[in-house]
């Protein structure tokens, strides 16, 4: 029975999900289901697009990439980008990898991917090399220099803030005047568990700082404790993506001047430019000694 209705459900999806994509880019409704799965479908097109992901490598994104999608469109091809083709034991830190469309990609054949999040998710792919673990990112339950590779997508700005919106109990009241530097405890523990030679990817909203309640927006002085950290244990590579009206570009810390995010809970940041999220985003390549 539960094979039959699951051949029901993806004949329906084969059919409703192109619908679904036509109605979302004709009315350009974000955050909607056709959002999705439109946002997940150019996202998959770019992490199988081998000459855009070694252009991305050289920090250079095609013209109008991206419009009127969030940040998530431009950090999985350059996660993607700079994956070390060595590593055999990955941590997904915050489970942005959980997608059926990730853990089936090429890369991830006879590779362990450890995705670690606080809590179960409503979808979850138990298949060979492939393990969940949940707890909080600043207090792992790994052992020192266990994983090559470290990856870190849009999470550690979560940290310490009202994450109620995804289940979670609030741990306090939030304070909008006041920075959390309890990520720095996350970032530690990220290290703790590279091993030697390793790379750690870490994404993250940057610029003004703001406080959105469930996340908030890194400013340079946040960013720079977090680089102050990393260079004592290895090279520290820095790129700033921001969003135009022309969709998604590499630019500079400086050019990432005033961006602000929108936040689509509440309205608060929204613009005329399309924005569906942040507007710059911090990338770091860390590689550990």
């Amino acid at each position: 029975m539960k094979k039959i209705l699951l051949i029901i459900y993806n004949s329906c999806k084969l059919i409703i999900d192109p619908i679904l994509i036509l109605i979302y880019k004709i009315t350009k409704t974000q955050h909607w289901k056709g959002y999705n799965l439109y946002k997940f479908k150019k996202i998959n097109e770019s992490i199988n697009n081998i000459p855009l992901l070694e252009s991305i490598k050289k920090n250079k994104l095609p013209a109008n990439f991206g419009i009127n999608l969030d940040e998530s469109v431009v950090e999985y091809p350059w996660i993607f980008s700079n994956l070390n083709h060595t590593a055999k034991h990955i941590l997904d830190a915050g489970s942005t990898f959980n997608f059926k469309i990730i853990i089936e990609h090429p890369y991830f054949q006879n590779r362990e991917l450890n995705i670690f999040t606080f809590y179960p998710e409503r979808e979850n792919f138990k298949k060979n090399m492939l393990t969940y673990h949940y707890g909080d990112l600043r207090n792992m339950p790994y052992s020192n220099s266990q994983f090559d590779c470290v990856i870190c997508q849009s999470t550690i700005e979560h940290i310490d803030m009202d994450n109620s919106i995804y289940g979670y109990k609030p741990e306090k009241k939030i304070d909008k005047t006041q920075k959390s530097y309890s990520y720095l405890l996350a970032i530690n523990e990220l290290l703790r568990v590279l091993k030697p030679a390793g790379t750690l990817l870490l994404t993250f909203p940057f610029r003004v700082f703001e406080n959105h309640d469930f996340f908030q927006q890194f400013d340079s002085e946040m960013l720079n404790k977090i680089i102050n950290i990393l260079k004592n244990q290895g090279t520290v590579d820095t790129a700033f993506i921001k969003y135009t009206t022309k969709g998604w570009e590499f630019s500079t810390i400086e050019k990432c001047y005033n961006s602000h995010s929108y936040n689509p809970h509440t309205g608060k940041g929204k613009g005329t430019d399309g924005a569906a999220h942040s507007r710059s985003i911090c990338c770091i390549n860390f590689k550990k000694n």
